[in-house]
């Protein structure tokens, strides 16, 4: 079975891509959420804001 290039590089886009973004909670992903604007926050980007960044 032979795996065309467009395949592997789409499969591992998905393996790496995410790996980019800082962890929940991390000091890097506090400075990212003060950063971006805060109608583009999910809740849930809202409520691990305030638990982790805000309340440590």
């Amino acid at each position: 079975m032979k795996i065309s290039n467009q395949m592997y590089a789409a499969l591992l886009a998905v393996v790496f891509l995410p790996a980019c973004a800082p962890e929940v909670g991390s000091d890097a992903w506090c400075k990212q959420m003060e950063d971006k604007e805060k109608g583009d926050w999910t809740v849930n980007e809202a409520t691990d804001f305030a638990k982790h960044c805000v309340f440590k």
